[in-house]
């Protein structure tokens, strides 16, 4: 049984990702007519790729707007407008992804049987999870409950007329769009939906720990700047990346603070003891709050992966801030948003 019907189109992006679009787009080659593949600058023959695969190309004009991934996304379903005049779904995937071949079918059967679901995604899994560390974080990353959700990632199918009145993704957010539109989607009174159902198969291509800050530098950045975006104008439990951003300053400039603190005075009460003991203080309380960010995961995964999770996220909030600061550096001055990349 063919799991695609004329009436979804997907929509496939990608800068610079070489074999893993080439994954991506054999996954998807038997709806090729009813696909878009928007490139944004590539160097490295990706647009040939997908030409020579049957897929219709956009290339994004780096000279008349952002490059990025909100546009790329906007540029494919304006683009699947023309070619698909009944479109009713669009299949978003990032171009790092493969599609697994029984999504798109299980996802048009709960959006026929939910007329109040806007959106599905479901389980991304990464590929080579036990390559490294690294990929090892993201599959634990990518594995979020099920049932009603606030937000979604790069991997979604959406209800095209949905998508269309919601004025699509925001080209001004380099990064953090999702969860931007995915807000803007439930304040008109529609549910969005995870499925248990495998959806993607992603190959982040982080193997080293530079790689990995740069992605959560780049996380830190996108998050800030949705953060303020909305912070004012819907109530703050509504707010995307509320928690992320609180806790991300909460361990850093918080944290700090209270470390700062507690060596400063433990030092004029008990000299070089009492500095060993309010910075062991301080390490004690970071390393409780790793713990109980692995605390959820208790169950689940085994014991040491849990603690490793932990520990990254309570790591990750550095190169957060990094990012959150350098988004507050360019709003005091007025500087046009920057697109961090954390691969070539």
């Amino acid at each position: 049984m063919n799991p695609y019907t004329p009436q979804t189109g997907l929509v496939i992006i990608g800068r610079n990702e070489g074999r893993r679009l080439k994954a991506c787009l054999r996954s998807v080659h038997q709806r090729s007519q009813a696909a878009v593949y928007v490139d944004s600058d590539s160097n490295d023959g990706s647009s040939l790729i997908a030409e020579s695969l049957g897929f219709r190309v956009v290339e994004l004009d780096p000279h008349k707007g952002p490059m990025n991934a909100a546009r790329a996304r906007n540029a494919g379903f304006h683009t699947l407008q023309r070619l698909l005049p009944n479109l009713e779904y669009i299949q978003f995937i990032d171009g790092d992804c493969v599609l697994d071949s029984n999504w798109i079918s299980t996802a048009e059967q709960w959006l026929a049987t939910h007329p109040g679901t806007a959106a599905v995604c479901g389980r991304r899994r990464e590929r080579s999870a036990k390559r490294s560390l690294y990929t090892k974080l993201c599959d634990i990353e990518w594995n979020a409950p099920v049932g009603t959700i606030k937000s979604f990632g790069g991997d979604v199918l959406i209800r095209a007329k949905a998508f269309a009145q919601s004025g699509g993704y925001n080209e001004t957010f380099p990064s953090g769009e999702e969860p931007d539109l995915a807000l803007r989607l439930r304040k008109t009174g529609v549910t969005l939906e995870r499925l248990s159902a495998d959806m993607t198969t992603h190959d982040a291509g982080i193997n080293g720990f530079h790689t990995w800050a740069r992605r959560m530098i780049r996380g830190g950045y996108g998050a800030g700047l949705v953060f303020d975006y909305w912070r004012h104008k819907v109530p703050l439990a509504d707010v995307p990346f509320g928690f992320l951003t609180r806790s991300t300053l909460l361990w850093t400039d918080g944290w700090l603070i209270g470390a700062l603190t507690m060596i400063l005075v433990g030092g004029s009460l008990a000299g070089f003891r009492g500095v060993l003991f309010g910075l062991s203080a301080a390490l004690a309380i970071w390393i409780a709050q790793a713990l109980r960010s692995a605390r959820h995961l208790r169950g689940s995964i085994p014991a040491m992966d849990a603690f490793l999770y932990g520990i990254f996220t309570m790591l990750g909030k550095w190169p957060l801030r990094i990012g959150y600061a350098l988004h507050r550096w360019d709003a005091w001055n007025s500087r046009t948003h920057r697109n961090l990349h954390y691969k070539p």
